[in-house]
């Protein structure tokens, strides 16, 4: 038997997944035996799949991740970006088995949220990590950054109704307004592979730098990554303007875009914290993003 934490075990049985559960001690033994490792007792935080230490034959450290069976298609994403990225700024992938849900990536050291960092050296990092992870993926079978922003605005018109409104209506069109721009705005000539989920959760101390984990993976506009940096730490209109300025002065890339895209992730990611009760993260999202519709 193994220990499986909660948070995934309730995940796997609400996308009846209960076969995987049961079977999950024999997939461990499995892929210790054909890949091996030594895997350890699960780290407790995990959500969509089931994370653990690991250690291979000649002693280096490693983590055995085995996604929830519903995640398989962000398993396929999360492996394909992480092979182009080939270790740049990310975890490097040791070995994967897409139909099993299986990754082997690098250890890592600490959690960058667990440390506390000041804003702009935090974002700092986490720019610098994304910006290593860029690269040209023209015949690359991940989603666009048109249909990223697409499924962006289905989710807001949907998820805004369905709890109640929690934010004003002027904030949903901002919202939506800004998500057709950037629908439109896609070139398939600028696009990059971006990680698609650059927070200080998703990045971990690699020696004296930083690698991000748990990537979403997508060809787009690289200023969709500097959107999402945009979102975290909701502020007043005229420090995320500031901040929007900074990102687009440190990279070159259009501050009308990063802008555009930081409307967008604040808001939905803000409904996402909303529907899965993480208060008061979600409140503080879209009360920044209210401030920001009533100001644009």
């Amino acid at each position: 038997m193994i220990e499986i934490p909660e948070l995934v075990r309730n995940k796997a049985l609400a996308a009846g997944a209960d076969a995987w559960l049961e079977g999950l001690p024999a997939l461990v033994a499995v892929l210790e035996q054909e890949w091996g490792i030594d895997v350890g007792p699960p780290y407790p935080d995990g959500t969509e799949a089931y994370v653990a230490p690991a250690v291979l034959d000649g002693g280096t450290e490693a983590v055995l991740k085995l996604c929830i069976p519903r995640s398989l298609d962000a398993a396929r994403r999360e492996i394909v970006t992480l092979r182009l990225a080939d270790g740049a700024g990310c975890a490097a992938l040791l070995r994967h088995d897409l139909d099993r849900g299986a990754l082997l990536l690098e250890r890592l050291g600490p959690s960058m949220a667990d440390l506390d960092l000041p804003l702009e050296e935090r974002t700092s990092a986490l720019l610098d990590a994304a910006r290593r992870m860029w690269r040209p993926a023209p015949d690359v079978d991940l989603p666009t950054g048109a249909e990223k922003a697409r499924d962006l605005a289905a989710y807001v018109t949907r998820t805004w109704e369905e709890l109640g409104r929690p934010c004003h209506e002027a904030t949903v069109e901002h919202a939506l307004a800004c998500a057709a721009s950037r629908e439109a705005g896609f070139v398939p000539e600028r696009a990059v592979l971006v990680h698609g989920d650059v927070h200080q959760w998703n990045a971990l101390r690699a020696g004296d730098g930083w690698k991000l984990v748990d990537p979403d993976g997508l060809r787009a506009e690289p200023e969709l990554d500097l959107g999402i940096l945009l979102r975290e730490d909701p502020d007043t209109p005229a420090a995320l303007r500031a901040r929007c300025r900074w990102l687009a002065d440190r990279t070159g890339l259009d501050p009308t875009a990063i802008w555009e895209w930081g409307v967008v992730e604040r808001v939905s990611t803000g409904l996402v914290c909303t529907e899965i009760g993480l208060q008061p993260v979600g409140r503080d999202m879209l009360r920044a993003a209210d401030q920001v519709a009533r100001e644009r």
